[in-house]
């Protein structure tokens, strides 16, 4: 009896946590992550949310801070992801809306902008064990200052 039992509960909580690892509607997986431009050699840091609104698709509202060289800058991002693969590693497309701000002199008379646009890249999600997966992605941003970038870090679903 105690076999039984403790193979039901063994099997309940693996179909519990494989149902977190997909992407069916309402799962919700937490991202955070480094961020590297290829045309500036920016470093940034950021976090964001993943919902899964319907199978396969998910919106993800993503905040960055980037860290130049001179001034500061930051990133607001609202993508729309689609998986095209399941399992252990899944790819998926994304495109979305931009929105950076910027300035080149944050303790006196600088440039400041506030840039908006789109983003369109393509990423994966890896699952390293049953609660971590790594996440990266390769993006392009439309506003200013117009990088290509990679995008790394670990996604914990929820």
């Amino acid at each position: 009896m105690k076999k039984a039992l403790l193979i039901f509960c063994a099997t309940f909580m693996l179909s519990f946590v494989a149902m977190a690892q997909s992407q069916e509607q309402g799962n919700v997986r937490f991202h955070g992550y480094g961020t590297f431009g290829l045309r500036y050699n920016n470093f940034g840091a950021g976090a964001g949310l993943e919902y899964f609104f319907v199978d396969k698709f998910a919106l993800m509202p993503s905040f960055t801070f980037v860290f130049p060289d001179v001034g500061k800058e930051s990133n607001f991002s609202a993508d729309l992801r689609y998986y095209v693969s399941e399992g252990s590693s899944q790819l998926y497309f994304m495109a979305g809306y931009s929105q950076t701000w910027q300035n080149t002199q944050p303790d006196g008379a600088g440039t400041r902008r506030n840039e908006k646009g789109a983003n369109v890249g393509v990423g994966a999600y890896i699952r390293l064990t049953d609660f971590i997966g790594l996440s990266t992605e390769f993006r392009f941003q439309s506003p200013y200052p117009r990088e290509v970038g990679f995008r790394v870090g670990l996604a914990i679903p929820l």
